[in-house]
């Protein structure tokens, strides 16, 4: 199979052709080796218009909705990003690619060491990574914050207060609220006075947010 050209698709048909227009989303998804971070056996399937199992009952989320995920932030590469939830390491990599720094928290151990393995393999070394279970433990990462930008990819019950807190004004903040079952894609915009706006986005699933806060 062709990557390079799989992957070209994949950023005209699923996701240009859906209105994600930011420019530098766009190259980093062109460029961005989307098929190392998938089991070897699905690598012909990275580039589908779908999420993937990656093990340990977790997926990667399917291309348009780590775009426009990522577009929502509205990065313009000085940023200091928080990323709850690794995952296979995909979402990271993109960030990785269009911010200064960011730091990113898985609680399951395998796929944090092979998230890394990925990301070290594309010489990503401007990404953080902890270990931590959720379990007993505060979302987030309070020793490094404030945050230009704070992104969720597991669905919360509701906008977690301490990730608020821990974006710096005029941060943004982007997270899947709802139920266990379905969840509307929200950005929360920290005004300069602390005070917060909500926008909605398109409707999704994502697996539960464990631990304070979460499920």
């Amino acid at each position: 199979m062709n990557f390079d050209i799989a992957r070209k698709k994949m950023v005209q048909d699923q996701i240009m052709a859906r209105g994600v227009t930011d420019r530098r989303v766009l190259d980093a998804m062109m460029k961005t080796p989307r098929h190392i971070f998938v089991q070897e056996a699905m690598a012909a399937q990275a580039y589908s218009d779908s999420p993937l199992p990656v093990g340990e009952k977790q997926t990667i989320s399917q291309p348009y909705i780590v775009a426009l995920m990522t577009e929502l932030l509205e990065l313009n590469g000085s940023e200091k990003v928080l990323e709850i939830g690794t995952g296979s390491g995909y979402q990271t990599a993109i960030l990785a690619a269009l911010a200064d720094r960011v730091y990113t928290i898985e609680r399951i151990r395998p796929l944090a060491l092979r998230a890394r393995k990925c990301l070290d393999s594309l010489r990503m070394f401007n990404v953080m990574l902890r270990i931590n279970d959720g379990e007993g433990s505060p979302v987030g990462w309070e020793d490094e914050a404030p945050f230009d930008a704070i992104i969720v990819t597991a669905g919360a019950p509701a906008i977690p207060d301490v990730l608020t807190d821990q974006l710096s004004p005029g941060g943004r903040l982007v997270i899947p609220v709802g139920n266990e079952f379905e969840q509307r894609l929200l950005k929360i915009v920290k005004n300069d006075d602390g005070t917060l706006e909500t926008f909605a986005s398109i409707g999704c699933r994502f697996v539960p947010l464990i631990g304070k806060q979460g499920w």
